[in-house]
């Protein structure tokens, strides 16, 4: 919904926000062992197992423990059981459904109109299948005490958790415990060897929390009466040694993952994600719904122009790049042709045989030659290949948008659409073409207002890289690099620099400044606060060229497309 770029990393999603990295988990709650456990061992609670024990001898029980909710599915319960003694006449007499009711927690008219329901269901079902010596459904109306729930745990072949909607729900956990028994209980249960394998089937909706860390259980649909009453039946067939199996995977599963785990795991988590968060600084920017925290980096500061010239003038191997839109034009103009400002300034760049000028843009490498013709010198770097994909539909439904075909991408612009429908539009659009080319050799990407496909192992990054390495190789590696962009695509060319001073293809006492246009969260140290500034602090650089003694030109390497 919000567009955001996610990483996987150990067991959780990062996501990267306004310069935070939130973190988001996966972390069942566990329940409480040594609580149940205490319960187990009481001598009341053996009582209470042999008093029921007795009660349904004889009878395969099935339980069901609930509050008293419209979205805890008891009723779709109840059907699914019905179905299954009409459609297996041997159960009748056999098997019972006991289904324990907590009070509802509050009171109303809905409440009111479950409690009918479910009565109304309960009761057909009774007067059908039952008789004086066999009640089907048997219903128990809180309040229960924990006690009484862990007694009816202990005798009970098959839970059934059969929510509509539910949160984590321990109700499984507390059954597969309570089955594990103790020695008092088991004599209670009448069995003669305290060694004999448990056994236990849970059935769970699969809309409620505890599911997927209930490898073994039988996953239903509750709104598919069959599929349920179908679970029923292959829970009270599976054979012996299958529940024995299921048992032991669950009953070491939710040992090892108690409350306690889920604490100490959540307690690491939250050090971990708040770790990077205390040495950065925070700001708010926006108003009401469009209010936000942005955080910055403690070494993130203004580009200062006296600064840069300075280390400027004690370099001789400058490589200087730039990203044009946004960076050198103002992204609101019409007409993006540069200015004879712009051309003037990148031409006495070009014109210091001690640099490298490059202008490394996502346009493609026709209108950057048309526009930088006047520029002999100027290293362009284009994208190179080419793609061909219909998006013409979304360009025609999205009023302001457009598409633009290049010789090496196809990109999706919407910068003249309605801001929220565009950005909705463009994260369909995103989700739309990944997945239709998952299997394809491209790129798919969401940058400033744009969506963008073009060929793998074609980025700025790759560029950036490309150019240092050869000016490493013809023996004059950059003393001096300014890396200047705007959108995210050129965080890839921060990156790129990163990684080249981490791997050493830079010298050590190289001067770097990457730059990013706007106060943003971004890979970059420095940042300008708009396109005049950045040809403000370009005219200081030249201005010091020209200071400069005129030195003989030395041969600069022109590259077209990619690099």
């Amino acid at each position: 919904m919000l567009g955001l770029n996610y990483q996987s990393k150990r067991g959780y999603i990062g996501l990267d926000y306004y310069g935070r990295t939130i973190s988001i988990k996966i972390l069942p709650m566990g329940i409480h062992m040594g609580q149940i456990q205490s319960i187990l061992s009481l001598p009341d609670t053996a009582q209470k197992v042999k008093e029921l024990k007795n009660k349904y001898d004889g009878k395969i029980v099935l339980l069901g423990v609930d509050d008293m909710d419209m979205f805890k599915g008891i009723s779709l319960k109840f059907m699914a059981f019905g179905l299954l003694l009409d459609e297996n006449p041997s159960y009748r007499g056999r098997v019972v459904l006991v289904q324990i009711m907590n009070a509802p927690r509050s009171q109303g008219r809905d409440i009111q109109e479950v409690q009918n329901e479910i009565n109304k269901v309960a009761n057909e079902i009774n007067r059908k299948y039952g008789s004086h010596e066999y009640q089907p459904i048997v219903c128990v109306n809180g309040p229960v005490s924990f006690q009484d729930k862990v007694a009816y745990y202990v005798i009970s072949e098959c839970v059934v958790v059969n929510a509509v909607r539910d949160g984590m729900n321990l109700v499984p956990y507390k059954y597969t415990v309570s089955r594990q028994g103790t020695p008092d209980l088991d004599k209670a249960l009448g069995l003669e060897n305290s060694a004999t394998p448990r056994k236990s089937v849970i059935i769970v909706s699969e809309f409620i929390g505890c599911s997927p860390s209930l490898s073994g259980a039988i996953r239903v649909n509750p709104w598919d009466v069959n599929s349920v009453a179908e679970a029923m039946f292959l829970g009270i067939t599976m054979a012996d040694s299958e529940k024995e199996l299921r048992h032991e995977k669950h009953y070491k599963y939710i040992t090892s993952h108690d409350v306690a785990y889920w604490a100490r795991s959540f307690d690491q988590d939250l050090e971990r994600a708040c770790a990077e968060h205390y040495m950065k600084r925070c700001w708010g920017i926006g108003f009401g719904l469009n209010s936000r925290v942005v955080a910055l980096g403690p070494n993130f500061r203004k580009l200062s122009v006296e600064h840069i010239v300075s280390a400027y003038n004690s370099t001789n191997s400058r490589l200087i790049l730039l990203d044009y839109d946004g960076t050198m034009m103002p992204q609101d103009r019409v007409d993006k042709s540069p200015s004879p400002e712009v051309i003037s300034v990148l031409n006495s760049l070009c014109n210091d045989p001690k640099n490298i000028v490059f202008i490394v843009s996502g346009r493609g490498k026709d209108s950057l030659g048309k526009w930088f013709s006047q520029c002999e010198k100027l290293g362009l770097s284009a994208e190179h290949g080419g793609l061909k994909t219909p998006c013409g539909k979304l360009a025609e439904a999205t009023d302001g948008s457009s598409i633009e075909q290049k010789e090496s991408a196809l990109v999706w612009h919407h910068q003249k659409a309605d801001p929220d429908f565009g950005s909705c539009q463009a994260k369909e659009l995103l989700d739309h073409l990944e997945s239709v080319l998952a299997n394809d050799p491209v790129v798919v990407k969401n940058g400033q207002q744009i969506v963008e496909v073009k060929p793998q192992g074609v980025s700025k990054g790759v560029v950036v890289k490309n150019l240092v390495e050869t000016m490493r190789y013809k023996g004059k590696p950059a003393d001096f690099v300014l890396c200047i962009g705007d959108d995210r695509s050129d965080e890839e060319m921060f990156e790129a620099i990163a990684s080249s001073i981490a791997h050493r293809s830079l010298p050590e006492t190289a001067e770097v400044f990457a730059c990013t246009v706007g106060q943003k969260p971004s890979m970059a140290k420095y940042y300008l606060d708009d396109t005049v500034e950045v040809i403000r602090m370009l005219q200081g650089l030249s201005a010091a060229s020209a200071q400069q003694q005129p030195k003989q030109p030395q041969n600069l390497v022109s590259f077209e497309g990619s690099v």
